[in-house]
């Protein structure tokens, strides 16, 4: 195979190199029926896979469960007046209203986020557990379409410049 595409492409063949490669890791061999690729990392990601399944759980939510929705933290995000690791990783509680297809569900959202599409596949939500009424205001947090927080500064309360040996970085403290 390398000696055909050597011959094909005269001066261009180091290019080619690496697409050699993959075609003949994923093409079947009848000698040791499976791909070269498959046949070395096959039994591994079986492996990993049967090692991974163990713990995952599938979930199901009947319509009029409560359900928390997962939000992207992002850096440098407020989130519900808390820093780093306490940032809240999810909102609501949230009334299941009907499932859609086989992982998709469509949910009771208040208007303050009648931006965000109803419907969230089941990886974004978490079954709530509390039967207490945990709901956090929304007034104050604005969040895009894409669930996505969407900072404000108020006010600038502090500026200083940090001097190194040939320039210098203003830095601002903004509430």
């Amino acid at each position: 195979m390398f000696h055909a595409c050597v011959i094909d492409y005269e001066n261009g063949w180091d290019r080619h190199i690496a697409l050699i490669k993959f075609s003949y890791n994923n093409s079947h061999h009848t000698s040791i029926k499976a791909a070269p690729f498959e046949a070395l990392y096959g039994p591994a990601y079986d492996r990993q896979k049967s090692y991974a399944n163990v713990r995952r759980k599938p979930l199901e939510f009947q319509p009029g469960d409560k359900v928390m929705l997962k939000v992207s933290p992002w850096k440098g995000v407020i989130c519900f007046d808390k820093r780093g690791k306490l940032n809240s990783r999810y909102i609501g509680p949230f009334k299941v209203l009907a499932k859609v297809g086989t992982v998709a569900y469509k949910l009771k959202l208040p208007r303050q986020l009648s931006r965000v599409h109803s419907m969230f596949h089941v990886s974004n939500l978490k079954k709530c557990l509390s039967d207490e009424p945990l709901s956090i205001p929304l007034d104050e947090i604005h969040i895009d379409v894409k669930l996505h927080f969407v900072e404000e500064p108020v006010e600038i309360m502090d500026r200083e410049v940090k001097w190194l040996k040939k320039s210098c970085i203003p830095i601002i403290k903004v509430r």
